[in-house]
């Protein structure tokens, strides 16, 4: 796996209520990842952008729901999410340390 292709992998954190109790209490945290993404991409790609040691990934697809524009229905986008679980003593802080 290329280091260019890793880079676009992960889109963004996952920053919620569910995710930050994860964190805290299974040491695990999510991700927006790209729609053809692997577990062996994620893996890599958290690895070497936060310098911490995966243990397991779970990847999940989100269907888009089903909305009201105006008096038209639409359909939101669907898109597809990965929870990585890190090793014993590894976190990533996402809030900066303010």
């Amino acid at each position: 796996m290329n280091n260019e292709r890793l880079m676009k992998v992960l889109l963004a954190p996952i920053v919620s209520e569910k995710t930050s109790r994860m964190a805290e209490m299974a040491g695990q945290v999510g991700f927006r990842v790209v729609g053809d993404a692997t577990k062996q991409e994620v893996a890599k790609a958290v690895e070497m952008l936060f310098e911490v040691q995966v243990d397991s990934v779970r990847i999940l697809n989100v269907k888009g729901k089903q909305k009201r524009f105006g008096q038209r229905l639409g359909k939101r986008q669907d898109w597809r999410k990965a929870y990585v679980r890190l090793k014993a003593g590894q976190d990533i802080d996402f809030g900066g340390g303010a």
